[in-house]
C-alpha cells in the first residue's frame, strides 16, 4: 500500500504523495524535480493556498531525501491515558499540545518520550504502550530552516493528579480531558497534534 507522509508549516501542509489527493482541486501542486524545503519554506507561508502536495515515484524515498536536505532534529512524547479514559495535554504558546521533547544524545526515542512527558507534566508513567505515528514539523530555528520529526507513543497513568506543569518550556496548564469533551483542543491545536488523535481515533480525519 502507497504511504503518505505529510510535512507541515505552522497551519499549512505539503502532502508526499503517489497519487494525486482525492480532493485535488484545493491542493497547489510542487514539483518533485525542483523540491528545496529551504526555499519553499518561505514561498509556502506566503502563499494563499494552505494545502500542497508532491507527486513522487516513492513517498518514503522521498521523504528520506528530504530530510537529508535540512537540519532533522529528533523529538519524541506520548498520549497519556489514566485509569478513568481521561487524555493528558498541556498548554504552551497559546496553543494545546502534547508533552514532547528532543531527543537527547545516546538516549532511545522511547525513553525520550518517557522522560519528556514526566518531566512537562509532573507525572510517572506507568507503561509505555506501542508506537502511535511519527510527524513532521517545518520551522525556522537560529535562523535556519529545520524539520522536527516527532515519534509518538501511547502511555498509561495511574492516580496522577496533582500535575505540575513546567514553566520554564513555556507550559503554562496540564489537564486531563475525556475524549468527549477535547473540543477545546481541537478548535486550537497543531495540525501535527491532530493526526496523533486521529489516528488514535479520538477525532475523525478531515477528508480534503
Amino acid at each position: 500500500m502507497a504511504q503518505k507522509y505529510r510535512i507541515y508549516i505552522n497551519e499549512k501542509v505539503i502532502l508526499l504523495t503517489e497519487s494525486e489527493p482525492k480532493k485535488v482541486q484545493n491542493y497547489k501542486q510542487i514539483d518533485a524535480e525542483a523540491f528545496d524545503l529551504k526555499i519553499l519554506y518561505t514561498w509556502v507561508l506566503n502563499h494563499p493556498s494552505k494545502f500542497f502536495y508532491v507527486l513522487c515515484n516513492n513517498s518514503k524515498d522521498f521523504l528520506k531525501t528530504v530530510t537529508k536536505s535540512v537540519t532533522l532534529i529528533k523529538a519524541a512524547g506520548g498520549l497519556v491515558e489514566n485509569e478513568y479514559d481521561e487524555y493528558l495535554f498541556i498548554y504552551r504558546n497559546n496553543k494545546w499540545d502534547l508533552p514532547k521533547g528532543k531527543i537527547e544524545k545516546q538516549e532511545g526515542t522511547k525513553e525520550a518520550a518517557v522522560r519528556e512527558v514526566e518531566e512537562e507534566c509532573g507525572i510517572k508513567v506507568s507503561k509505555l504502550d506501542d508506537r502511535i505515528c511519527k510527524t513532521y514539523h517545518c520551522y525556522i530555528y537560529k535562523g535556519d530552516v529545520v524539520l522536527k520529526k516527532t515519534y509518538w507513543f501511547n502511555m498509561r497513568c495511574k492516580g496522577q493528579n496533582n500535575l505540575k506543569p513546567q514553566k520554564e518550556e513555556g507550559i503554562t496548564d496540564v489537564r486531563w480531558f475525556k475524549k468527549e469533551d477535547i473540543n477545546p483542543i481541537v478548535e486550537n491545536t497543531f495540525p501535527s497534534i491532530m493526526d496523533v488523535l486521529v489516528k488514535e481515533k479520538l477525532i475523525e480525519g478531515v477528508k480534503h
